[in-house]
């Protein structure tokens, strides 16, 4: 079986492994940087590090595994929640960064030895509300999704991947660091978000697929810059993490002329779903993809999506949080509602919690949302309950316009889709852009504060 540190040791060597800035970083470079770096650290050592996606956080991981550490990312952008709130769960008191090891003598220790059971990552949940979770993977869970995720979507060294999100996230862990570092693909790192650099790196570095939700694909597109010769280096875009509507996909595989295909999965189930590149171009459009054996899913009696498979965690830090999250059989439920058709692609439709109960009607805010970014004026949509007196919660919606977008046009555009009344929005606030977490999911907490009533 192979692990971790063999993924991305065995491999060709290229001189523009990373990309980074004015950096460019070959791969013997990285290797021998998380070597120096590795001595610093002990196997089975918890070892939580806070770095921008960087050259840094890629060697942070890349050391830790070498020396058989568990490596705990931790998101740079975090104010000191979640560090504090790991540091207390783990009994850590500071933070690895590798900045000090850049240059001098190789580091003597061998890499450490390795079991498939052994923890190889503990990452919190980036959820907008409640405490974060710590989710633990073992070695042989994160080494299979990565050769899975390889296979699935054809990948080669010749590819080049572009990516912006926080590497303290598991499409950073997989996009960011391993999946480039298995097969010494060209990684082009951004520590922050700007659409026209994107563009610019796009067509200078000559990348050929990019994953993230809807709302870096529709920075690009509506940059005065964008034009399609500039993204004709794209091979195909994986857009997740947040809700993706058939309108979006054909938008963006329209104006990026390649292939553009929906996933699903999250911190404890990684890439679940999705579809090779040869799929059918509406089920890319139309549903989240298909999971591909051994990984199995399920839809419970509640309509919640359940999964089972290599990829799925072995749990949480907290055993009472483990203990909720699993069947008696052993699959990991979701909490995400789900539908099956026929060809097993699986459509998410909502989660258990994004309900909206109006007058004893349920409402499903992802549903409405959906409705409302049909509309060619609506760019993006969140939808909320707003606390009422008397219905309990009424329809609010923050969207994010071009043009005329108001509570009568929202009235009449509901009418004419044919969705009931009580789901037409009650409220229209427009705002010029969404707050958005580090994972790149709209920020439901901040928005949710602009409902709440003042104190008195």
């Amino acid at each position: 079986m192979t692990f971790i540190h063999d993924l991305l040791t065995v491999v060709p060597r290229r001189d523009d492994f990373i990309v980074a800035d004015d950096r460019r970083l070959s791969t013997d470079e990285a290797i021998d940087w998380a070597d120096r770096a590795s001595a610093d650290l002990e196997p089975g050592q918890t070892t939580a590090f806070q770095l921008p996606t960087s050259p840094e956080g890629v060697v942070a991981y890349r050391a830790c595994w070498r020396a058989g550490a568990v490596p705990v990312p931790l998101l740079h952008a975090d104010g000191g929640r979640q560090r504090d709130h790991a540091f207390a769960l783990l009994g850590l008191n500071r933070l690895f960064d590798p900045t000090d090891h850049a240059a001098g003598d190789l580091s003597p220790h061998p890499p450490a030895p390795t079991n498939p059971d052994d923890r190889a990552l503990i990452m919190f949940t980036s959820g907008s509300s409640g405490v974060p979770k710590g989710v633990v993977h073992t070695q042989a869970s994160i080494a299979y999704k990565v050769r899975q995720y390889i296979h699935i979507s054809g990948l080669t060294a010749d590819d080049t991947v572009l990516f912006p999100a926080s590497l303290a996230h598991v499409a950073g862990l997989l996009h960011g660091v391993l999946i480039p570092g298995a097969l010494s693909m060209k990684t082009v790192l951004m520590a922050r978000w700007d659409p026209g650099e994107a563009l610019r790196l796009i067509e200078q570095e000559q990348a050929t697929y990019m994953i993230g939700p809807p709302t870096f694909f529709n920075d690009l597109m509506d940059h005065p810059d964008f034009s399609p010769s500039r993204t004709a280096s794209f091979r195909f875009l994986s857009i997740g993490g947040s809700s993706v509507t058939p309108a979006f996909v054909h938008r963006a595989r329209e104006a990026f002329g390649c292939i553009v295909k929906r996933a699903y999965g999250s911190t404890e189930a990684p890439t679940v779903t999705t579809c090779t590149n040869d799929d059918d171009p509406e089920r890319m459009a139309n549903t989240d993809g298909r999971p591909f054996s051994p990984t199995q899913i399920r839809i419970d009696e509640h309509g919640e999506i359940q999964v089972h498979g290599p990829e799925v965690t072995v749990g949480y830090l907290d055993p009472a949080h483990t203990a909720a999250a699993f069947t008696d059989d052993g699959w990991f439920r979701t909490g995400d509602l789900g539908q099956i058709d026929e060809g097993g692609f699986l459509t998410v439709v909502g989660r258990l919690g994004d309900k909206i109960i109006r007058g004893g009607e349920n409402i499903d805010a992802n549903e409405v949302e959906a409705i409302l970014e049909a509309h060619p004026a609506v760019g993006q949509a969140v939808v909320l309950g707003e606390p009422d007196h008397r219905l309990g919660e009424r329809v609010a919606a923050f969207v994010v316009v071009d043009g005329s977008f108001d509570l009568e046009e929202c009235r009449r555009w509901f009418a004419e889709s044919g969705a009931a009344r009580f789901m037409t929005p009650e409220r229209i606030i427009p705002i010029d852009d969404m707050p958005t977490m580090p994972s790149g999911k709209p920020d439901r907490t901040q928005l949710a504060e602009k409902l709440r009533p003042p104190t008195r």
